[in-house]
């Protein structure tokens, strides 16, 4: 009887495991202890003080820029994740015609085009919409945040849609359902957690931003990503640690929230 492949009994696989995680977690951990150096350096450890936390606090420009980051990424991921279920539905939800493979690439193009190609292209359209409106609101990058971030939500949307049973979705156009009746006592039920999955992800992407916020924001408009680039130009200090830390910690926050809500409906 032929033996199961399993990657895990391969020769070496745990030593090449601990040296991934290891090269991952180690600068991440690097970074939350300095946030809590007592000392100017990020490099020489002074002691232990909540000195860079506090400072961080009563930084109105940290203050600012974050608000603006939760802002702009909580309309980007709302957006993004109402379009991405739309056409998750419509790619999925259907037989299979000519053209439907390239309508799947297209709605992917922004996960394969470099980041800068799309920044300069929404640059140069908001540009002359700018010019032609007079105006230079947010509106420009939670669109842009928008149209980066809807490929990252349709992928697990539509491997969800992918994975259930349809079944259940003929049961209720049996029994005489409208469309409108079966998506919303049972497809968007079963399609939940793909949301959500979507919803976290799209947020997250758009939270930490960077090339296509800079390419894009008028005047005033610094995301927290940006303004800590600015100041990494001129003097890093762990203010800027401290600022990882708490997105870090809020980023985890998220997952676990995500995770217990989505194994609660599984179950």
């Amino acid at each position: 009887m032929a033996r199961s492949f399993s990657v895990r009994a391969q020769p070496g696989f745990t030593t090449v495991a601990l040296i991934c995680f290891f090269l991952l977690y180690l600068p991440i951990a690097t970074l939350v202890v300095y946030a809590f150096n007592a000392g100017t350096s990020i490099a020489i450890w002074e002691g232990f003080s909540l000195r860079w936390f506090h400072q961080a606090w009563n930084n109105s420009q940290v203050i600012d820029a974050s608000i603006r980051s939760v802002q702009i990424a909580t309309a980007a991921a709302i957006l993004a994740t109402i379009c991405a279920t739309m056409a998750a539905l419509a790619t999925t939800r259907t037989r299979a015609y000519r053209g439907l493979t390239a309508k799947y690439a297209f709605i992917n193009a922004p996960l394969m085009v470099p980041e800068i190609v799309t920044a300069v292209a929404l640059l140069i359209v908001f540009s002359r919409v700018k010019i032609a409106t007079g105006y230079s609101g947010l509106g420009y990058l939670i669109l842009a945040h928008t149209a980066f971030c809807i490929p990252f939500a349709y992928l697990p949307i539509r491997a969800r849609l992918e994975a259930m049973d349809l079944s259940l979705e003929t049961a209720a156009a049996d029994l005489y359902a409208t469309r409108w009746q079966a998506f919303r006592r049972v497809t968007l039920p079963l399609l939940w957690p793909g949301i959500l999955a979507g919803l976290m992800l799209a947020f997250v992407i758009s939270l930490d931003d960077v090339v296509i916020t800079e390419f894009v924001k008028s005047g005033g408009q610094d995301t927290l990503p940006t303004y800590m680039l600015g100041q990494l130009r001129r003097v890093v200090t762990p203010e800027m640690n401290a600022i990882s830390t708490v997105f870090l910690a809020i980023s985890i926050l998220i997952v676990t929230v995500f995770f217990f809500i989505s194994r609660k409906r599984d179950v």
